[in-house]
């Protein structure tokens, strides 16, 4: 083992540790991370101030641990992460309440329409081509229509 590893100060071994797994929580967020960082830097902390053997280190670690995480998932379980627009990332959901119009006419309940500036498939009643046609769900990346 180096030198150098051998003779650090167990408080900075802590505080390096808490800025590590900060880091790892911004390039793999998962917002679990972030808590145990702030555990091994509150230990840090706490036996730059006090000295304390490594194992009772581990201990404070061990429960500041728990109780970080503990804490977070009641907070977060009482006051919910909610998103502004629900359909983010979900084409199909956004395209909900849009007329488009038919590119292949819906037989047997299947067919293709326009969207933008490309077709999709779309299920609903027969309709001609070139009908109108409005998007009432999705299905996966089938959109479900009816007539306009």
């Amino acid at each position: 083992m180096p030198e150098w590893l051998t003779n650090m100060e167990p408080h900075w071994a802590w505080l390096s540790l808490g800025v590590l797994l900060a880091a790892a929580e911004i390039v793999a967020p998962g917002f679990f991370l972030i808590w145990l960082g702030a555990a091994a830097i509150v230990t840090g902390a706490i036996a730059w101030v006090v000295p304390l053997s490594i194992p009772l280190q581990l201990g404070v670690f061990a429960v500041l641990s728990f109780i970080a995480l503990y804490g977070a998932r009641r907070w977060l379980k009482a006051n919910p992460i909610t998103t502004a627009d629900p359909h983010l990332n979900q084409r199909g959901g956004r395209l909900i309440g849009e007329v488009l119009t038919v590119t292949k006419a819906i037989e047997d309940g299947r067919g293709r329409a326009k969207v933008g500036d490309g077709e999709w498939p779309v299920r609903g009643p027969d309709a001609a081509e070139g009908s109108k046609v409005r998007v009432v769900s999705a299905d996966g990346g089938v959109l479900v229509v009816e007539a306009a």
